[in-house]
């Protein structure tokens, strides 16, 4: 079992090693529209600090993105209302649409040398949690499970991450969410503290993306439902500090949005992405193409496996992973815009919530599987 969890911790270490490698190449100057506007992000946070979350078009007085749009030949750069992933308000201003914890990250770090750092780091979260897996683990088929995962986990890590600045930070922190979950559910006494921590976690997520609100779906039902039932004061409080928490984690994009928009719950984006949800055969289509359909099936057969087969903390894992799943495809399946990353974060949640829970036994549970090598070991000696 040593070897086997020395290998795979190998294994980790090399991927990531690997991906370091590839991403000290990397250039940030991509001509991708997205990535200049987090850079812009950035740019307002090193100029004005906490102002920064003041995205108006007016405050690029030194030509920041005008030179950026030049570097990228775009045509129309001096007129902002044709700026790409800008958009105008109803308050007559011009703002960036994206919520403000990307470019807050990148800001960091020095103009210039902002994403490869935001990348690495990212990718040293996430594989210090895989090798946390792989040591915890206690049998052969856990160890093989936390292994292989870990491996891949930190394999994605390059693609389809570095489609989107925001997805390398949400990575990293559905990768700690599901840890913390697992954690959570693993006690006999289920801390507040720590389930209001999870709620912080997710919530500061929304920071990055705004369909990330998404990822605290099945918490709130795994929370919400039971006390439908029981009515106890216990349910009661576990859910209000998890509701709370994912509230001021998500409160710098409802600051920026109250800023940029004019109301905390007005969105900064254009109308192309606010539409009703509407099935579209199409959209369905090319996710079944795309890799991320192997992720999704993966996360789904995890989840019913463990439904069925896991012990109590571990099928309680599989029911949040269950809600969240239906509420996140659900809705991705049904947007009509598709990106090689869309369910990337919530089926990364989803199995490093199920990797974790599988690992992390309750005390009792712990107790007895250690009874149980130390006679198999005593059992294994010659007589």
């Amino acid at each position: 079992m040593k070897s086997a969890k020395l290998a795979f911790g190998l294994i980790c270490l090399a991927i990531l090693a690997s991906n370091i490698w590839s991403m000290s190449r990397w250039s940030e100057a991509r001509g991708v529209y997205d990535d200049i506007c987090y850079l812009r992000q950035a740019h307002l946070f090193q100029r004005f600090g906490v102002s920064g979350l003041d995205t108006n078009a007016l405050r690029d007085d030194d030509r920041y993105f005008e030179g950026k749009m030049k570097e990228i030949a775009f045509d129309e750069w001096r007129d902002p209302i044709r700026w790409p992933c800008h958009n105008p308000m109803p308050n007559g201003k011009i703002v960036i649409q994206y919520p403000p914890g990307t470019g807050f990250l990148l800001a960091l770090f020095p103009q210039g040398h902002q994403v490869v750092p935001l990348y690495i780091a990212a990718n040293v979260i996430l594989c210090g949690l895989a090798l946390s897996g792989i040591f915890l683990a206690r049998t052969p088929s856990s160890i093989i499970g936390a292994g292989v995962f870990g491996g891949l986990a930190v394999l994605l890590m390059i693609n389809p991450v570095k489609a989107s600045y925001s997805v390398a930070p949400t990575m990293a922190l559905c990768a700690v969410a599901g840890f913390l979950t697992a954690l959570w559910l693993s006690r006999d006494k289920r801390s507040v503290l720590l389930i209001a921590l999870i709620g912080l976690l997710l919530g500061a997520s929304v920071n990055f993306r705004l369909p990330n609100a998404l990822l605290a779906a099945g918490y709130f039902l795994f929370l919400g439902v039971p006390f439908l039932w029981t009515r106890s004061l216990a349910t009661f409080v576990r859910g209000l500090a998890f509701g709370a928490s994912v509230l001021v984690g998500m409160a710098p994009t409802l600051i920026a949005q109250a800023i940029n928009a004019g109301s905390a719950l007005a969105t900064t984006y254009g109308s192309a992405d606010v539409v009703a949800p509407t099935f579209d055969l199409a959209v369905f289509v090319q996710y079944l193409r795309d890799t991320q359909i192997v992720l999704i099936v993966f996360a789904i057969g995890s989840m019913l496996w463990l439904l069925w087969f896991g012990e109590r903390h571990v099928r309680q894992a599989a029911l949040i992973v269950a809600g969240n799943l239906v509420v996140n495809l659900g809705f991705f399946m049904s947007h009509p815009i598709f990106t090689p990353y869309y369910v990337v974060p919530i089926t990364m949640l989803s199995l490093w919530t199920l990797s974790f829970a599988q690992t992390l036994q309750p005390a009792k549970a712990r107790e007895a599987t250690s009874v149980g090598l130390e006679q198999a070991s005593l059992g294994a000696l010659p007589r």
